[in-house]
């Protein structure tokens, strides 16, 4: 070593092995980044899928919705419809639920407006004006029947309920004259119609739900009378529709053929009844020829 320069090495010593590792260290890039902590929490858990989203009794009476609607429609037969149900039922998933829609429109959505040859109006039988009493008593007309161009309600301490809902409407206008003297009359139509009132309430209550069909062609009510110390009300009944009376003709053509089926089936067996009979008739009386020559 040079003793002028305080021990360290001059220009003309090379450098020791002590200085070269100090060296090193110190060129030896420093990690800045934190390392993990041992003492970390677990992972979150990773996301469930949509698909295996556990299905609500909700979520299966949407999708049962949807294939009613599909079998008034006509996109589901009946046997297709019924596999559809049975599936639905059984789906535990919201992934199981979704192919047995998948071909489908959503509720609503796919539902056709009836076109102009929709309702067969036209020249046809006239239908008698129907009469509705109650005198302390009820009167009630419902189910699928012909509506008449004319209707009169007359209740005195008594209540009348008309439901057209499933009625056929052979003309496109029907006029409900109501009176409602301590009384209650109750009208009820389906969704897709026109509803208009021209009534009024005397100390009673008379309430009309008034509606405007989007379809022109589509079946008009209009509800007139009064209400005295009574009540009268009128009003769509929810998810309750016209069907294209075609579509009524298909079902009546189906429960002919049930019918048909059903006889038929009957026939055959009372056949092989009466074969089964005959045939046991025809043995005893073999027998009893061959007991009688022995």
């Amino acid at each position: 070593m040079d003793a002028d320069n305080g021990g360290r090495p001059g220009p003309e010593n090379p450098p020791g092995p002590l200085q070269k590792q100090g060296e090193r260290q110190e060129r030896q890039p420093v990690n800045m980044t934190k390392p993990p902590s041992v003492h970390s929490g677990p992972s979150a858990p990773p996301a469930v899928a949509e698909g295996d989203i556990r299905a609500s009794d909700a979520d299966r009476d949407r999708v049962a919705e949807i294939l009613r609607e599909a079998l008034a429609e006509g996109r589901l037969d009946p046997q297709e419809h019924a596999e559809r149900i049975d599936t639905v039922y059984r789906a535990k998933t919201m992934g199981e639920l979704e192919p047995v829609i998948r071909d489908l429109p959503a509720a609503g959505a796919g539902r056709a407006q009836p076109g102009p040859d929709a309702y067969a109006y036209g020249p046809r039988a006239p239908v008698p004006d129907q009469n509705l009493v109650a005198i302390f008593s009820a009167s009630v007309r419902k189910g699928r029947w012909q509506a008449p161009a004319r209707i009169n309600a007359f209740a005195l301490f008594g209540s009348v309920e008309i439901d057209l809902t499933e009625a056929v409407f052979p003309q496109q206008q029907v006029q409900i004259n109501v009176t409602a003297v301590f009384g209650s009359v109750e009208i009820r139509v389906p969704e897709n119609i026109t509803l208009r009132s021209s009534g009024s309430g005397i100390l009673g209550s008379f309430e009309i739900e008034t509606h405007d069909a989007e379809d022109g062609n589509a079946p008009q009510i209009l509800v007139n009378g009064y209400a005295v110390l009574g009540s009268v009300e009128a009003r769509p009944k929810r998810g309750a529709w016209i069907r294209d009376l075609r579509d009524r003709v298909w079902e009546d053509h189906r429960a002919l053929r049930h019918e048909l089926r059903e006889e038929r089936r009957e026939r055959h067996h009372q056949l092989r009844h009466d074969r089964q009979e005959w045939q046991e008739r025809l043995r005893a009386a073999r027998r009893e020829r061959r007991d009688r020559f022995r």
